[in-house]
């Protein structure tokens, strides 16, 4: 399978520094308020259309308290974008699945077909308590795994025929949701804990890591193979990472130092404790790579883990010559991730750096 390139959309806001992602202020905010470009229409259509032009196949819009809701956002963007397709970001147990489905149906017809879905159960048990969520890790992803089974089957019920579902989460009957001339969106999703992988083994159509060193990920991904073999299902994956390339190696890892010196030790302390209550077992993977120091942080060839110093989710760039970016996801390639879902600030610039130097060679040696 070809590589599949992505891009992101910081319904956060936007900055030349690396702006946190999570529910706290510090966190939301990164550098100071001054210096962010808030996430407008009007600028997120700016990095939507760049995207569209630079050849990405999708955007990513993330989910939080901490930014612009993705469905609404990505809505008003569809219609100021002709071929980009929006991977929603959104957590199942805040809306119901008969819901959900009848949204992306919806979406589906407005935007010409162009949704893919990523569900996130959630790790941060503060912002959960927010929304009134106060189930257990493990139980969490047990409810997602139903509101999948409730997703797909209102989604294919044959015409004529309604969808019933009787769990321990949900309890529908008579469901069924039209979709018109359109197909349900795939599904992504991820989560490094036993739990999560049960979910996306039975589940999803692709399974989505962050950025770990390729032998954590060849890892990873062999036992999500077995684990979806045993219900009879094969998974697509992908990954998460930021991206700094340049023309030479010493012109990125300048850019990477100089994102670092922009962070304090106060910022970094901060933002390191809010993300140490996490009960993600994926953000307990991203804080181990870095534990917290600001010095030895190329933890694999190009794999870079400052942006975990003080960014909630995916904490590792690759950080490199346009060739080796393109040596790095080739690598990941051959191990079997075809989604590349890749970000850098700010959006429009990075993208640029990336779609005209990596991404050429990677359409150059016929990976994309």
């Amino acid at each position: 399978m070809s590589v599949h390139l992505h891009w992101y959309l910081p319904t956060n806001g936007d900055s030349r520094e690396i702006v946190g992602s999570g529910d706290d202020s510090h966190l939301a905010l990164g550098p100071s308020a001054s210096r962010i470009r808030p996430p407008t229409i009007a600028y997120l259509g700016e990095i939507a259309r760049t995207a569209e032009l630079l050849g990405f196949e999708a955007v990513l819009t993330p989910t939080g308290t901490w930014c612009e809701d993705a469905w609404i956002t990505t809505a008003a963007l569809s219609q100021t974008t002709s071929r980009l397709k929006f991977l929603v970001a959104f957590r199942p147990g805040f809306i119901s699945p008969t819901l959900a489905a009848h949204q992306a149906a919806t979406f589906q017809r407005i935007s010409g077909g162009r949704l893919l879905l990523n569900i996130v159960t959630g790790g941060d048990p503060v912002e959960q308590a927010r929304f009134g969520d106060h189930l257990g890790h493990d139980e969490r992803y047990q409810r997602t795994g139903e509101f999948l089974a409730v997703l797909r089957g209102v989604s294919t019920a044959p015409t004529g025929t309604t969808f019933d579902f009787d769990g321990k989460h949900y309890n529908v009957a008579g469901a069924r949701i039209d979709y018109g001339d359109w197909d349900p969106p795939q599904v992504f999703f991820g989560g490094a804990s036993p739990a999560a992988e049960d979910v996306a083994a039975e589940h999803v159509d692709t399974y989505l890591a962050w950025g770990e060193t390729p032998a954590q990920i060849a890892e990873r991904l062999g036992r999500l193979r077995a684990k979806a073999a045993a219900h009879g299902r094969t998974l697509q994956f992908g990954i998460r990472l930021h991206v700094i390339s340049r023309d030479t190696s010493a012109e990125a890892w300048a850019h990477a130092e100089r994102l670092l010196a922009a962070i304090s030790d106060e910022r970094i302390a901060s933002a390191q404790k809010v993300l140490a209550r996490t009960e993600s077992v994926g953000q307990q993977r991203m804080t181990a790579l870095h534990e917290g120091r600001t010095s030895d942080l190329e933890i694999s060839p190009n794999l870079w883990a400052g942006y975990g110093l003080v960014r909630g989710g995916a904490g590792t760039a690759l950080v490199g010559s346009h060739t080796e970016i393109a040596d790095r996801i080739a690598e990941y390639h051959a191990l079997g991730i075809d989604h590349f879902i890749l970000s850098g600030q700010p959006h429009i610039e990075e993208a640029y750096w990336f779609a005209e130097g990596a991404g050429a060679i990677l359409r150059e040696r016929g990976l994309v």
